[in-house]
């Protein structure tokens, strides 16, 4: 059988989840081609021959995407099978299949890819390929993971890459030892999918993994689980025989601010083993608002691991969801100044400043009285439940604060530069002059190390435009939601 698989964002990260489902396909000995829609172009002739089309959906802007593309992909094609996969697949399947998806697999979908593709090619009647869908739309199955099929997609030098703080950059390669999450956070795309459940990638197929990008040219890996210490054995053993083989290879994890404080004592493990930076999804400083999220941390949490970060000489890159439905003017004008005095401002890329949450499908605040009473009907076209904000001011800061990240980095600000901009702007909101930015402030903080395209979690979806079809862009999402 013929299959094409198409990824239409993934952080700029060489998709796993084309990588993945290709070994398992072609072990099947099925002909699978794959699309990374940010760095190569869509190609019509493929798509003509194809009998499945799957798009890969991890998070809602390559959701977006994706939907926009099944009106071109049925008029080049009216015959092939379209499928979902992916975290964002079954949260949406009312409006994929009004779009025409006949299949939605998510959780751990390369078995349903696999048994779908044979079920396609083995139907003897037209009849048995329009049946209902067979396979589980979500499966928490703990399957044997296969060595991901990298053949034939983008050079990972067309990908992100870490910039180092001498303006160094590296290319990095990423790859899964985890996924799903242990735990409930209210905003959290992936429990609805997981709830609760985590499954682990074998150990020597991650480093089997690894292995074949550092023979590409690899020389910085992003764990892409959604948290690193979910299964702490389990990462550490990675890790730990990673750094004993590939000596100067550096790595990236994201993790939970709660699992940082729960288990300290595994930090310097990951600083000894080449962990060049940690990402939190710190979200807010406003511990009424992490209650509302059920982050499972507090402000004085997050700033504990900040000061265990500085005396183990570690980096931490905090990221934030700042304009809520509970945001105040003095709550955002609070979060910069603990952004500043703890000297973060190099950490936390601009853009995570201008973040608005997004309320999806199947989102676990929708479980609050108050988050139902304030939401509008699902918008369908941008796959949310709008919302305003109470104070209109908010809104118009978070646009405004939006406007100011985009020209700061069209004119190439440091990040320090463009946070003074966003002090400003925060005060002048709130109708009050502006003190100085506290902390050191006599010299530029020292650069830190980060990807040069940035992790965004549970924002106002972006504008899905920075594709176009046929013309390969490495523009970067403004946000999006991925944990």
């Amino acid at each position: 059988m013929n299959i094409v698989l198409i990824s239409t964002y993934e952080l700029g990260r060489q998709p796993f989840g084309l990588a993945s489902p290709a070994a398992w396909l072609r072990g099947r000995g099925h002909r699978v081609t794959c699309f990374d829609l940010t760095r190569e172009a869509f190609q019509d002739s493929a798509v003509v021959g194809a009998e499945l089309v799957a798009f890969y959906v991890p998070m809602h802007t390559a959701t977006r995407l994706a939907a926009g593309l099944i009106e071109r992909v049925r008029g080049l094609n009216p015959h092939a099978q379209l499928c979902f996969y992916g975290l964002y697949a079954p949260v949406n399947e009312d409006y994929l299949r009004g779009l025409g998806v006949a299949t939605i697999l998510g959780g751990e979908f390369e078995q349903g890819l696999a048994d779908l593709a044979d079920r396609l090619a083995n139907a003897v009647a037209p009849m048995e390929l329009e049946r209902a869908q067979s396979e589980p739309v979500i499966s928490l199955a703990r399957q044997k993971f296969l060595v991901p099929d990298r053949a034939g997609m983008a050079d990972l030098a067309n990908y992100a890459r870490v910039v180092m703080p001498g303006g160094e950059r590296r290319i990095a390669g990423s790859t899964e030892a985890t996924r799903g999450c242990k735990h409930l956070c209210r905003h959290c795309p992936i429990v609805p999918v997981y709830n609760g459940a985590f499954r682990v990638v074998e150990r020597e197929i991650v480093l089997d993994d690894i292995r074949q990008q550092v023979a590409a040219g690899a020389r910085h890996i992003t764990f892409g689980d959604p948290d690193f210490l979910n299964g702490p054995a389990h990462s550490l053993s990675i890790v730990e025989a990673l750094h004993r083989e590939f000596r100067d290879l550096s790595y990236d994890a994201t993790i939970k601010i709660e699992h940082l404080r729960k288990h300290d004592a595994l930090l310097a493990t990951l600083r000894d083993t080449g962990c060049l930076f940690v990402i939190s999804a710190v979200e807010s400083v406003d511990d009424r608002v992490l209650e509302k999220f059920d982050k499972g941390h507090t402000r004085a949490d997050f700033l504990a691991v900040v000061a265990r970060f500085r005396d183990l000489g570690m980096t931490l890159l905090p990221t934030f969801v700042p304009f809520t439905p509970w945001t105040t003017l003095e709550g955002y004008i609070d979060l910069l100044d603990v952004i500043a005095r703890e000297d973060l401002r190099e950490n936390v890329a601009p853009i995570q400043l201008a973040i608005r949450l997004l309320i999806p499908a199947g989102s676990r605040l929708l479980d609050l009285r108050e988050v139902r009473a304030m939401v509008g009907p699902f918008d369908s076209a941008a796959l949310v439940f709008p919302w305003k904000h109470e104070d209109p001011r908010v809104d118009a800061l978070s646009k405004s604060i939006s406007d100011l990240v985009q020209r700061g980095d069209s004119l190439k600000l440091t990040r320090t530069q463009i946070f003074s901009h966003i002090w400003r702007a925060a005060h002048a909101a709130a109708g009050i002059p502006a003190p100085p930015v506290p902390g050191n402030t006599a010299a530029e903080p020292a650069p830190v190390p980060f990807l040069d395209e940035p992790w965004y979690c549970c924002a106002e979806p972006m504008d899905t435009q920075f594709i176009s079809i046929g013309k390969p862009s490495t523009a970067p999402a403004k946000a999006d939601q991925y944990v």
